[in-house]
């Protein structure tokens, strides 16, 4: 399914940080499909149960705020990445952000895009 919700918060830049919001993910049996965290502290992630994710990070107080993203597999091949990209940006859909990952040699890649409107965007990237 090429939707998927994102968590964030912030997190203070120091020692330990991500490490206690993966301890309490791994407590409430959460598992995370990708993630990203920027120096500034903010983390964003998309779990496997993002009901189960915010509550468990807002009992621990956090403020997590939800997204909808465009979480999605492509080949892992040169132009891949461009090919989804100059579609979206042919129907005027902006990327606000995005990040990705493959194993080194693997068939996939996981992509997730941060954008306006998630649901219209896949719809129109016929993912």
């Amino acid at each position: 399914m090429p939707l998927r919700t994102e968590l964030s918060l912030r997190l203070p830049n120091s020692p330990g940080e991500l490490e206690r919001v993966c301890v309490l993910l791994d407590g409430a049996r959460v598992s995370v499909l990708a993630l990203h965290l920027e120096s500034s502290g903010r983390l964003r992630f998309v779990p496997d149960n993002p009901l189960e994710a915010a509550e468990t990070l807002r009992e621990a107080g956090h403020q997590v705020e939800e997204r909808e993203v465009l979480f999605t597999s492509l080949t892992n091949r040169p132009g891949a990445l461009a090919g989804l990209t100059r579609h979206l940006a042919s129907q005027g859909i902006n990327i606000d952000y995005a990040y990705a990952t493959t194993i080194e040699g693997g068939p996939r890649a996981g992509v997730v895009l941060g954008v306006e409107d998630a649901r219209r965007a896949a719809s129109l990237a016929g993912i």
